[in-house]
């Protein structure tokens, strides 16, 4: 498996391919004249940050604080449902094609209902980061559970090991690939079903700040808020990924 080696130009880089386009995106501005209200030049985004940094902060912390516990509780939930999967045919049988539907299902469909359920307050925002995260880690761990060698289960038989040393000693450590793979997508759809919620109805965090922003024609603090949850998210990634690293030590 290819594993990103992380170094100075990993950093530089990406620095580098920033600061280019903001250069471009600030000529472009200039040559064209383009309106505020359309599209603000990056120094009025800037100036955005500088002067409602304290709602940018706040609302940025609310959305992270519903999209890691929302994280939390649908992976959870999925790798607890693809345990019960692994050992009952009959279970997988009933209940995954649900699953699937409930992926299917658009997510803006959904976000008035959990709205209704559990008002426009925290909750709703969790359950619907959930949501979005439970589907991609429910499919890899079982993918990674039930994709054991034959011989290696045969010979933890042969030693008349129990189905939990099974588990524990050998589709468990198999599955810890798979699991990261689909946590860290799973990590960058948690903040995006939170950021949905948050649109639907909330009086709090980016989505609400977004909406509110859009109303007064504040496009320089749309681009601020914008920014801010994207690199939100690049963080929780990174963190993901360098739990994987420090767990998943063998790849």
């Amino acid at each position: 498996m290819f594993a990103p080696k992380f170094g100075i130009r990993v950093i530089i880089i990406p620095a580098l391919t920033f600061f280019g386009l903001i250069l471009l995106w600030e000529i472009v501005d200039a040559v064209f004249e383009v309106k505020k209200i359309i599209a603000p030049a990056p120094h009025e985004i800037a100036l955005a940050f500088v002067t409602e940094w304290r709602a940018l902060f706040k609302a940025t912390g609310i959305t992270m604080l519903e999209s890691v516990l929302g994280f939390i509780l649908g992976s959870l939930v999925a790798f607890m449902l693809a345990i019960l999967f692994v050992y009952s045919s009959t279970l997988r049988i009933a209940i995954y094609p649900y699953a699937v539907a409930l992926k299917s299902t658009p997510l803006i469909a959904i976000a008035p209902l959990l709205i209704l359920w559990f008002g426009n307050g925290l909750l709703s925002k969790i359950v619907m980061a959930a949501l979005v995260a439970f589907f991609p880690v429910l499919v890899n761990a079982v993918d990674g559970l039930t994709s054991v060698e034959k011989d290696a289960l045969s010979l933890m038989r042969s030693l008349s090991a129990s189905q939990w040393q099974i588990f524990w000693k050998i589709r468990f450590p198999h599955s810890l690939p798979f699991i990261f793979s689909s946590l860290k997508i799973a990590s960058s759809l948690a903040v995006v079903g939170a950021v949905i919620g948050e649109f639907t109805g909330s009086t709090s965090g980016i989505g609400h700040l977004i909406n509110t922003s859009s109303y007064y024609l504040d496009t320089d603090v749309m681009f601020a808020a914008i920014l801010m949850i994207s690199s939100g998210g690049i963080i929780f990634f990174g963190i993901v990924s360098l739990a994987e690293k420090r767990i998943v030590f063998w790849r």
